[in-house]
């Protein structure tokens, strides 16, 4: 568990964080959205140590980040995995090393214990037999899932993730997704990341941060987005049309109305679903609607 308290942080006259508070809860996918501009990665870079912060407070599991010494950081920081938004591999290093890397920096296991560690995990990331290939050979998933595994060699405690599926195709993405979810429960770890996929918020958003302007404005997860009111959230998270149909479309699973195997003939005979639909009807209408204002 990550507890952030009343963090703010500035850069000369301009302030970026402005006393946020939150949860990052283990075994969960802890996400972080908002707009380009919202703090969420400045946010980050201050949980790991990156950026100090002006004021507030971040603890690992009770233990304060922010008033530790050098050397307990360093501590820390090997139960700290990373996932860079490039994957951010070593191009002349081939898939085994570049896995192995931090075994190398922060182990003294011998080499047979480290290439067992590098097997197990690139199996579990689905890369057996990939060791011997470089990045140049490999696909950008591939890349990503190597990441991945480098992210885990060291059975970390947390895990921090930069716009995992930058850069992938949406059914890549889906792939990358499930598996961040899927170690995250297997390891228990507290698993964050920062993210503009809104296909990651609504497939494994199991805790929420919205940050707008610097501030926390909104935290939940990926059922109780769909029944947020909160404007800004819907404005972000909801933008498009085809979006705002989605979210009704899922306000009416949630509730039962209807199931993934719907025939829509059928749906629109609920009144329930035909008042839901008429009232986005309505708002579609009317271009000067209350949440455009």
């Amino acid at each position: 568990m990550i507890e952030i308290k009343n963090v703010s942080k500035g850069f000369g006259d301009k302030e970026i964080l402005k006393g946020v508070s939150a949860l990052m809860e283990t075994g969960k996918t802890n996400l972080i959205i908002g707009t380009s501009g919202s703090g969420k990665t400045v946010l980050q870079k201050c949980m790991v140590g990156l950026f100090e912060v002006d004021e507030g407070e971040i603890l690992y599991d009770g233990k304060s980040f922010t008033s530790m010494q050098e050397e307990e950081r360093k501590e820390l920081r090997q139960q700290i995995g990373m996932l860079f938004q490039g994957s951010a591999l070593f191009d002349s290093m081939t898939v085994e090393r570049n896995v192995k890397f931090p075994l190398d920096m922060f182990t003294k296991w011998d080499h047979k214990k480290k290439i067992d560690r590098v097997n197990e995990v690139l199996e579990r990331v689905n890369l057996k037999d990939t060791n011997k290939k470089y990045p140049a050979e490999v696909s950008g998933g591939m890349k990503k899932r190597v990441g991945i595994a480098r992210a885990i060699v060291l059975n970390p405690k947390y895990l921090f993730c930069d716009e995992p599926n930058s850069g992938l195709d949406p059914q890549t993405s889906m792939v990358i997704d499930l598996l961040i979810k899927e170690i995250t429960k297997e390891y228990n770890m507290t698993t964050v990341i920062n993210t503009h996929d809104m296909n990651s918020v609504m497939e494994i958003g199991q805790n929420i941060l919205y940050m707008y302007q610097g501030e926390k404005e909104w935290v939940g997860n990926n059922k109780e987005i769909i029944f947020s009111k909160n404007k800004k959230l819907n404005e972000f998270i909801f933008a498009s049309e085809f979006l705002r149909d989605a979210k009704d479309m899922r306000m009416l699973e949630e509730k039962g109305i209807i199931d993934n195997d719907r025939n829509m003939e059928e749906v629109m005979k609920d009144p329930e679903a035909h008042l839901l639909m008429g009232d986005n009807e309505k708002r579609e209408s009317h271009p000067d609607r209350e949440d455009e204002k």
